[in-house]
């Protein structure tokens, strides 16, 4: 489709540098084209569920823009489109091995009774026998802080690993504005939590031996203070909801939190759209292999 302005054929990152799909006001699609923009839309969310997690706030991002969309958001698409041109051999690396983790960051062994009660993760009563090995399970989540500069808006961002394999990925707006980072860590954190519940529950309905507690990894240390410290109090009413279902799930022993930081954590590309450069390499060739990179030069 001829939009009239010349588009790269190839592409180093997903979307142009500063471009904002939220403050986009060029020619409102109609017709045809408005068509078009939502079955291409269709066709990038379908690559990301198959694997593409490089692409995914970019593509969120845009799917925000379906009710409306504009010139310039198709040209973000094909743009989105050219640099799955220039990389287009990115695969998933389904690693069965268990991973290294380091127990002493997560602040074992503290009791809760007294904040909780004797509290145990709930176990489905019509659970087949399970067999076989144990997974590890581990979370690593991320949040901007208003990211949507429009409605200001943070975006919830994780990805959750069996062994060494990322099987769960996950990047959308918040329905509510945070007024603090704090906050809005604890919004993503509680919806990854609650992704890993479901995930273990499906396990062990499948006969799969859930022997340990799923492990998050979140890059605001306040967030993981208030997660591993009965102790701490809550100053914002706000927050209470995230706050207690966080901290009643590492009481019940279902999970365990700890600190990374920021550029080690593989959900920032759930969160921000990173125009290329070292931090956004690192972050994808963690999660991707791409077998053949002769499409480079």
């Amino acid at each position: 489709m001829d939009t009239g302005t010349k588009l790269p054929k190839r592409a180093s990152a997903p979307l142009p540098s500063n471009y904002r799909p939220e403050l986009d006001v060029t020619e409102v699609l109609e017709g045809d084209e408005l068509s078009y923009y939502h079955s291409q839309i269709g066709i990038l969310r379908w690559i990301v569920e198959l694997g593409r997690i490089d692409i995914i706030t970019e593509v969120s991002c845009l799917a925000s823009c379906l009710a409306m969309p504009r010139k310039g958001h198709l040209e973000a698409v094909f743009h989105v489109f050219a640099y799955l041109k220039k990389k287009p051999n990115g695969v998933i690396v389904l690693d069965p091995t268990y991973p290294d983790v380091d127990l002493s960051t997560f602040n074992d062994g503290v009791d809760w009774k007294n904040f909780y009660g004797d509290l145990e993760e709930p176990i489905p009563p019509d659970a087949p026998k399970p067999r076989g090995k144990t997974l590890t399970n581990r979370l690593f989540v991320d949040s901007d802080h208003a990211g949507d500069v429009l409605i200001r808006r943070s975006r919830t961002g994780f990805i959750i690993y069996l062994n060494g394999a990322p099987i769960i990925w996950y990047s959308k707006r918040q329905g509510t504005v945070e007024t603090s980072v704090f906050g809005a860590e604890f919004v993503a954190m509680k919806v990854g939590f609650e992704a890993c519940r479901g995930l273990r529950y499906k396990l062990r309905m499948m006969g799969i031996p859930i022997d340990e507690p799923f492990y998050c990894y979140g890059d605001n240390m306040s967030v993981i203070h208030n997660t591993q410290n009965p102790e701490s109090t809550l100053k914002k009413k706000s927050n209470s909801i995230c706050y207690h279902y966080i901290r009643e799930s590492v009481a019940m022993g279902e999970a365990m939190t700890s600190h990374i930081r920021s550029e080690n954590n593989p959900a920032d590309i759930c969160t921000k759209i990173m125009s290329g450069g070292e931090k956004r390499n690192r972050i994808v060739s963690n999660i991707l292999y791409f077998y053949d990179e002769e499409q480079d030069n």
